[in-house]
C-alpha cells in the first residue's frame, strides 16, 4: 500500500511517497480502507523535529493520526496515534490502510460525508474542552479564527449567543467568518488592528506568538486568555504581573483537562451528532492527493489554509 513517510526531521520536503506491505490486523483489531486522511499543524512541528520531549517520535514514521473510511463494512472514524512511553504520538494516519483497534472505530453518521467527520475528529474535542474553558462570556475575540477548530468555535459561540469577533488573516478567512455570523470580523494582517477591537470578555487563541500575545492585551479585568494554538511559533500569554493585576485568568493547552480514550471517543461522538443534526459544520479548505502530503505542509507553513486540510488516496 501507499503510504507517506518522514525519514529525518526537517522541511515539507522529508515528507516522501513509499510503498509498504499492507497492514495485518491482529486480535481486536481492524483494518481500515482510508478515504481521508486528517492533516494537523502539529503534524508539521513534528516534522520539523519540534516537541520531542512531549512527543517522543523517531524516524521512519508515517505521521498524521486522524482517519475516515471503511471497515467491517462501514463507515467509520479512528484516530491510529500510538502510547509510546505512557505518551500518545500521532502517527500512522497519512496511509491507504490503517490498523487500529476494534474499540477506536467509530461511526460515521449518514448526514455526514467522510471528509466532514475526519475534519471533526481531532477538532471536535477541542472544541469541547475550550468552550468548557471559557466559561459562560458575552463577547468572545477567536483568534486564528479560519483555522479547523476556529470555525467551529465561531458557529458554536455564535449558536449560543455570544458576541464574536473573529480575527484572521487575509480576505478569503475574513470573507468566510463573515458567512459564519461572527459580529465583528477583524484582519490581523493590518498593523493597527487591536485599535479597532473594543475590550473582550476572553480570547481564544489559536495563533500564539506576538499574534496571540497583542489579542491578550484585549481582554477586559477579570477576563480570560485561552492559549491552545502555536501558528505564530509560540504559545502566547499575558505578562504574569500585568494579569495578576488586572484579574486576568490565563489558561493555557496543558492546563486543558487531559481526555482519556472514553472522553474523547464520547467528545468525538458528541461532535459528529452536533454536525450531523446541522448545528455547525466543518470547513474544508483544501484536500490534497496523499503523494503531495509535502505540498499540504508547505500550504499550512505559508498560512495560506483556510479551515480544515485533508489528504485523499
Amino acid at each position: 500500500m501507499d503510504v507517506v513517510q518522514v525519514d529525518r526531521f526537517g522541511g515539507p520536503e522529508v515528507l516522501r511517497s513509499a510503498t509498504v506491505a499492507d497492514p495485518t490486523p491482529g486480535p481486536g483489531e481492524a483494518v481500515i480502507e482510508v478515504t481521508a486522511s486528517d492533516v494537523m499543524f502539529l503534524d508539521t512541528l513534528l516534522r520539523s523535529g519540534w516537541g520531542e520531549d512531549f512527543f517522543p517520535v523517531r524516524p521512519p514514521y508515517v505521521p498524521g493520526s486522524g482517519v475516515v473510511g471503511r471497515a467491517a463494512g462501514r463507515r467509520v472514524v479512528a484516530d491510529t496515534k500510538q502510547d509510546v512511553g505512557g505518551a500518545e504520538i500521532p502517527v500512522g494516519g497519512y496511509a491507504q490502510r490503517a490498523v487500529v483497534a476494534e474499540s477506536e472505530l467509530i461511526p460515521v453518521p449518514g448526514a455526514l460525508t467522510d471528509q466532514q467527520a475526519v475534519a471533526l475528529l481531532h477538532d471536535g474535542p477541542t472544541l469541547q474542552s475550550l468552550l468548557d474553558a471559557v466559561g459562560t462570556p458575552s463577547r468572545v475575540l477567536v483568534a486564528a479564527a479560519a483555522g479547523g477548530a476556529g470555525v467551529l468555535l465561531v458557529q458554536e459561540l455564535v449558536r449560543r449567543g455570544v458576541q464574536v469577533v473573529a480575527a484572521a488573516r487575509g480576505e478569503a478567512k475574513t470573507s468566510l467568518l463573515r458567512t459564519l455570523g461572527a459580529a465583528e470580523v477583524v484582519d490581523y494582517g493590518e498593523a493597527s488592528w487591536t485599535g479597532s477591537v473594543a475590550p473582550v470578555d476572553a480570547v481564544l487563541d489559536g495563533a500564539g506568538g506576538a499574534l496571540g500575545r497583542a489579542a491578550s492585551g484585549l481582554v477586559a479585568d477579570g477576563g480570560r486568555f485561552v492559549s491552545y494554538g502555536t501558528a505564530g511559533g509560540e504559545f502566547a500569554s499575558p505578562d504574569p504581573d500585568q494579569a495578576a493585576r488586572r484579574r486576568i485568568t490565563v489558561i493555557g493547552l496543558t492546563d486543558l483537562p487531559r481526555l482519556d480514550r472514553a472522553t474523547r471517543r464520547a467528545a468525538v461522538e458528541r461532535t459528529l451528532a452536533e454536525a450531523a443534526a446541522g448545528r455547525y459544520r466543518p470547513v474544508i479548505g483544501q484536500t490534497f492527493p496523499l503523494s503531495r502530503a509535502a505540498d499540504a505542509h508547505a500550504a499550512i507553513a505559508a498560512r495560506t489554509t483556510v479551515g480544515k486540510t485533508l489528504l485523499v488516496p
